[in-house]
């Protein structure tokens, strides 16, 4: 729907008062190549073609092997009858062969579609059914999810982390193969090993140069009603946002090592590591699982500078140092970038304390490839926003009931941004794509607040905003305060329908030991710091924990569900 704005500088952008602000060493405007994302590789495998570009395990490839392989990868996919344009689906955690599958695709002119290891099979099934998808490269444990559907691929290319695993592990994870395989799965769809492929063929000599405007990366991202959509994303999109979080680290080349255990197959792993990492000539130490004291182990032996990662991480490390016997040497980490979820200030202090390293919280959404604001690195940070945004992208708020008129600072609307990281659209939904996008603008559907220096804050999501009496109650305010009382683990809370006052507030706590809870002590607590109409007139105690997804977001969309 066509959306005639009444603000001139909405339109046409004026300019933002806030970009003097950003930290010395980025430049406000960057210049992008007229190239496919794999170009990034191409150019870091020249420049430093013997630094380690992965490490995972006991594993280390150079920047010319991965190169090679990638080139080898296209070939095998070539080879399986894969022309530009055509979809092949990534069902990998973080492990060497999502990034030669990867690249490889990206090579052969294809577009990689991103399956979520945490998937079920129906999931699987509506995107390979949604993208048409015909070919799959899966880890073994995973490969039969993709053929209990009815869209099944025509083939399927196998990896496996067995071999690099310790005996007692090795024997653990081939035993839930063979349990997650059932009966005769192999025979539903053609098979082969990715690695044994890749080593029978020879590179490509030319990679092919698709166009940088065209698709090159599909993910779903989930909907709060009905289906799933799918986020298309550019080779342009994918380059720029390497570059701009380049610029943002101060345009460091050949120097660092990134800790990457968030997943590549979220548009966050994929482009604060997988792209920005090899953008930075970085080398990326991989794990396909986040368990804290293996990311401890993994920080003391392979030194990283470089940590994105998401507050649930950031909070189990915590607790981990405080209250581990050990001394670990966590020294080495210079940055670490939050994102996926609001970070607690204290959380990032505690973490800071431990390793010295500046912490600071960043913003995205899938639409945006995903990173649209960061937390400045020069020392110039404020706890509990998200920063400012990056070099290229303009942000406004406008009110959330038109998107009409730009706000104030101080005022909460919908956060709106435009770049070279936006999205295309969402894949064949063209009603979708025109709600989320217009006039040049994306709308997130967050709240949120800009101050006077250019800094911005989420409050919360549009969607997740309560009504009561008129009033409005964030539910992200009321979560920080029932958080800080004494044996409270977790809180969310979420919008109930009420006849008389349009909805009330609920609050789902999780608490530390359910039959010691001193319930009269912090229902008085609550009415002492929360305004009334924010009191919850609900309170539901669990001792579980709060549905989250793999970003530690709480889904308040499950919990309003049942």
């Amino acid at each position: 729907m066509s959306v005639s704005f009444e603000a001139k500088s909405v339109m046409e952008g004026a300019s933002a008062p806030w970009l003097s602000h950003y930290p010395a060493c980025t430049p406000a405007h960057l210049n992008y190549p007229d190239e496919p994302v794999w170009w990034l590789l191409d150019n870091a495998a020249r420049r430093y073609p013997q630094r380690i570009a992965v490490r995972y395990f006991n594993e280390a490839i150079s920047y010319e092997q991965l190169f090679e392989r990638a080139r080898r990868a296209a070939g095998v996919f070539q080879a399986h009858g894969v022309k530009p344009g055509d979809r092949v689906a990534l069902l990998l955690p973080n492990i060497p062969e999502y990034l030669i599958a990867a690249y490889g695709i990206w090579m052969a002119g294809g577009l990689v579609v991103s399956l979520s290891p945490l998937s079920v099979a129906v999931e699987i099934d509506e995107m390979l059914r949604t993208t048409d998808c015909k070919l799959v490269v899966a880890l073994d444990l995973l490969a039969p999810l993709t053929t209990k559907g009815e869209h099944r691929p025509k083939h399927i290319l196998t990896c496996s982390i067995a071999p690099r695993l310790p005996l007692g592990k090795r024997l653990l994870y081939r035993a839930a193969c063979f349990k997650n395989r059932g009966v005769h799965w192999r025979q539903r769809v053609p098979t082969s090993d990715f690695l044994k492929e890749i080593s029978h063929v020879e590179p490509i000599a030319e990679p092919i140069k698709s166009d940088t405007h065209s698709p090159a990366y599909i993910l779903p991202t989930g909907g709060t009603t009905g289906r799933a959509k799918a986020v298309t994303l550019s080779h342009a999109n994918l380059l720029a946002n390497a570059l701009q979080i380049k610029a943002w680290c101060g345009n460091r080349s050949g120097k660092d090592t990134f800790l990457a255990v968030i997943p590549f197959f979220h548009s966050y792993g994929l482009s604060t590591c997988a792209t920005t990492g090899i953008a930075m000539g970085g080398t990326l130490v991989l794990h396909h699982r986040f368990h804290p004291e293996t990311v401890l182990e993994m920080i003391e032996t392979t030194r990283p500078s470089i940590f994105p990662t998401v507050p649930a991480m950031l909070h189990a490390l915590n607790q981990k140092l405080r209250n581990s016997k050990r001394q670990w040497d966590v020294r080495s980490l210079m940055w670490v970038i939050s994102g996926g979820a609001p970070l607690m200030p204290e959380t990032a202090t505690e973490f800071a304390k431990y390793t010295g390293a500046k912490v600071v919280e960043g913003y995205g959404l899938s639409e945006c490839s995903p990173v649209t604001h960061a937390g400045p690195l020069d020392g110039n940070e404020r706890l509990g926003m998200i920063g400012l945004p990056l070099p290229d992208t303009d942000a406004l708020i406008v009110d959330s009931e038109t998107g009409t008129k730009i706000l104030e600072p101080g005022e909460v609307g919908e956060l709106i941004v435009r770049g070279p990281q936006v999205m295309l659209g969402y894949w064949n939904n063209q009603a979708a794509t025109d709600q989320i996008l217009r006039n040049g603008w994306l709308y997130t559907g967050d709240l949120a607040t800009r101050d006077a220096d250019g800094y911005f804050k989420i409050v919360d999501r549009k969607k997740d905003l309560i009504i009561t009496s008129g009033f409005n109650v964030y539910p992200n305010d009321v979560e920080y305060v029932l958080k800080q009382f004494p044996d409270v683990k977790d809180a969310a809370v979420v919008g109930v329908p009420d006849a008389q006052r349009g909805e009330i507030v609920k609050a789902i706590v999780a608490v530390k030991n359910k039959s010691h809870f001193n319930q009269h002590r912090f229902e008085k607590y609550i009415k002492e710091n929360l305004a009334h109409h924010k009191v919850p007139k609900i309170l539901e105690m669990i001792e579980g924990d709060l549905p989250r997804n793999f970003l530690g977001k709480v889904l308040r969309r499950k919990l309003r569900d049942h």
